[in-house]
């Protein structure tokens, strides 16, 4: 049985709609049940549901084989994984923002706000623009609006909520959406139920 972490949240329920169309739906996924793990009813997969910034170290440490996470989460990780198929849900875009009325002043470091540093890091190195770093879990459109950071760094997908808290999208330099992973050991001795899983999900895209 092939072991799938998805992850919770949004994401996680338009992911498992793609499983379902390809004959892997469970009757023990939603509603209100909270087991964290549920087989599928062909019997062929059973899921992890995870924190999905928790799906690569399952993926990575073998707790299993395949697992769907956001572009954004292996841009920041860098998980020794391989990354399989574009599964094209969750799309978003990794974007600046800023508050309405801000003016860079490049005489000064740049103070960014993200819960991505190394993806804030990478982008800004490449501008050759220094950038002083200040890590957020979450709220990071705070971090201008209090006079904490000039930017964020962060997925946007509608731009709603930064309309509603007056920022603005300053540059879009990155995609995201979501990714079918695998473990390496897995996927080189790959059974003929994952290929088969695979080339379902490929030729549902």
């Amino acid at each position: 049985m092939i072991r799938v972490a998805l992850p919770k949240g949004r994401m996680g329920d338009k992911v498992y709609s793609v499983f379902e169309k390809i004959g892997y739906g469970s009757s023990g996924y939603g509603g209100d049940n909270r087991k964290l793990v549920f087989e599928s009813d062909n019997g062929g997969a059973s899921f992890i549901l995870v924190k999905p910034s928790d799906v690569t170290v399952y993926v990575e440490r073998g707790a299993a084989d395949l697992g769907v996470v956001g572009k954004d989460v292996l841009m920041e990780k860098s998980p020794d994984v391989y990354e399989i198929l574009d599964l094209g849900v969750g799309k978003c875009r990794m974007a600046v923002a800023a508050k309405n009325g801000w003016r860079d002043d490049p005489s000064q470091p740049l103070r960014v706000a993200t819960k991505y540093p190394c993806v804030a890091k990478s982008h800004y190195a490449e501008e050759g623009r220094r950038i002083d770093i200040i890590k957020l879990n979450g709220s990071i459109e705070l971090a201008p609006i209090l006079g904490m950071s000039d930017v964020i760094v962060d997925i946007v997908e509608t731009g709603a909520t930064l309309r509603e808290n007056d920022l603005y999208v300053v540059e879009e330099f990155a995609e995201s959406s979501a990714r079918l992973i695998a473990n390496k050991s897995a996927y080189n001795l790959a059974s003929d139920e994952m290929r088969s899983l695979i080339a379902r999900l490929e030729a549902e895209m």
